[in-house]
């Protein structure tokens, strides 16, 4: 029981505050075969939905953390998925036929969600660029995260330094829609960031990307670049941190709609 839930159940006088306290208690954490307490209400604490991280954990850990919460949440979305957790994940679909089970580009992540859930889209817009095709897995999941929050997001692909006139029809296009901040995603030299940061008058959240070359590759030129940037209004996450780019710039979006309103 969700805890807005609990709350009205005591405005009906449904339920005694006693009783009420004892199942936000028991609400508060869930815990899965002693190797996990997950926190249920995250989101309503914080305004970010708890994201399982796959990566460091066996496949059957992930799959026994869907199986248990996924009944408490209507969406939930596992990021940085292997071939192994993907494999496990789908082996559990058929236990799980209420819930829809859509997979991210190169399956790197995997968005549980209740059939017939719809998004909400009333916490502003959040405009996503990726510099190349490299970036647009972490660049979808950024997109997710942002989703999730209740943000409307535009994702425009392929449009970095190596030819940036194609930069400018697309940024202008983002700039008409009012979103109200930028996540630019980018491997190599990280250059597009700081390119963005210096035409527009929103918050740019740069993304640097695990792609590049030997010496300062696998994104570390991309961070170190984009933290020397000269451009201000440029904030930088870590490499290939697509959740939390997402969701700062859904925290973002949220607060410039709220004053709006």
């Amino acid at each position: 029981m969700k805890r807005r839930e609990i709350l009205e159940k005591i405005y009906k006088n449904e339920i005694t505050v006693e009783e009420a306290e004892i199942l936000l208690s028991k609400n508060n954490i869930e815990v899965v075969d002693e190797f996990l307490r997950f926190d249920i209400f995250r989101e309503q604490r914080t305004g970010i939905p708890e994201i399982v991280y796959a990566e460091t954990k066996s496949p059957k850990n992930v799959a026994e953390i869907v199986k248990k919460v996924v009944l408490k949440k209507e969406i939930l979305l596992i990021s940085r998925t292997t071939e192994k957790h993907v494999k496990k994940l789908k082996e559990i679909e058929e236990s799980l036929k209420e819930f829809s089970f859509e997979y991210g580009p190169e399956e790197r992540f995997c968005l549980v969600k209740k059939r017939g859930y719809n998004l909400k889209k009333e916490n502003g817009k959040v405009g996503i660029i990726t510099a190349g095709t490299s970036d647009i897995p972490v660049a979808t999941e950024a997109k997710i995260v942002a989703e999730m929050m209740g943000c409307e997001t535009i994702l425009i692909n392929d449009v970095g330094v190596a030819g940036i006139h194609r930069l400018f029809e697309p940024l202008n296009s983002l700039l008409k829609e009012e979103v109200d901040v930028l996540i630019v995603a980018a491997g190599m030299e990280g250059a597009l960031p700081t390119v963005v940061a210096g035409l527009v008058d929103i918050p740019v959240i740069g993304l640097p990307i695990s792609t590049g070359y030997g010496f300062g590759g696998k994104g570390q030129t991309a961070l170190m670049s984009m933290l020397q940037t000269c451009a201000l209004g440029l904030a930088v996450v870590n490499i290939d941190a697509g959740v939390s780019a997402g969701a700062f710039a859904a925290k973002i979006a949220k607060r410039v709609r709220k004053r709006k309103n």
